[in-house]
């Protein structure tokens, strides 16, 4: 399969998957619980995690294509679609159901997969590994965001 049709399939996937978190959050990041927590200070403001997001995803989704291209392994579908759930399940617990541990858990072990990816797969793809930094870099930012929620809530 052609490079650029595998980035179109894993870009239409993982902005299915923002599309689908959104929906499991409901209005989380504006409602009354969220605006109350007290909140990092290094917090960046909301329109911030859009344009993030969005930067990940294609990012994410050159990376995968490259990955898979270079493999063709199920293993990396399977590690795609863990990546895939925790992502989406986070939206879920933290925001819709309120469990600030468990969403820290889900996001501890969305940072390690996806830190895996990096690691893991650094000899296949080399420098142009470089795609799934921005999301490791969020995931980090993400997770001490959730933790001083934890911590101080």
């Amino acid at each position: 399969m052609k490079k650029t049709v595998l980035f179109f399939i894993f870009l239409l996937i993982n902005f299915g998957a923002l599309g689908i978190g959104s929906l499991l959050m409901q209005n989380g990041p504006i409602t009354a619980w969220y605006m109350d927590l007290n909140k990092a200070p290094w917090s960046p403001p909301g329109w911030v995690f859009g344009a993030a997001w969005t930067t990940i995803m294609i990012c994410f989704s050159f990376y995968m294509s490259l990955l898979y291209d270079k493999l063709k392994s199920n293993k990396i579908i399977l590690l795609f679609a863990i990546q895939f759930l925790l992502n989406i399940s986070w939206n879920y617990v933290f925001f819709n159901q309120h469990l600030i541990t468990l969403g820290f858990i889900n996001l501890i072990l969305l940072t390690l997969l996806v830190s895996y990816f990096l690691i893991a797969f650094y000899k296949v793809i080399k420098f142009k590994s470089l795609f799934i930094v921005p999301y490791v870099v969020w995931l980090y930012i993400a997770t001490s965001l959730n933790l001083y929620i934890l911590i101080y809530n």
